[in-house]
């Protein structure tokens, strides 16, 4: 634990803050950490919509159904 510490350069109580799930440290904490256990690659899929299959879900609800284009009047200029 004095070696994660040391790593991530925080005190041993703020990393056991961390391993508690403290939502008070802050993410800069949180990324030294994973520095240090050599997993900060892993903070980028965090947020990554690819890997949010409900928020996808979610999202394609939200779109229409059915589009309705304007037709346009009058003479066409496609030849």
């Amino acid at each position: 634990m004095a070696v994660v510490a040391e790593r991530a350069f925080t005190s041993r109580s703020t990393l056991q803050r961390v391993e508690a799930g403290d939502a008070s440290v802050s993410i800069g904490i949180y990324a030294g950490v994973l520095q240090a256990l050599g997993l900060l690659e892993g903070l980028g899929q965090v947020a990554d919509i690819s890997n949010d299959s409900v928020g996808q879900a979610l999202a394609s609800a939200q779109l229409p159904k059915h589009v309705h284009l304007k037709r346009r009047t009058g003479p066409s200029h496609d030849g």
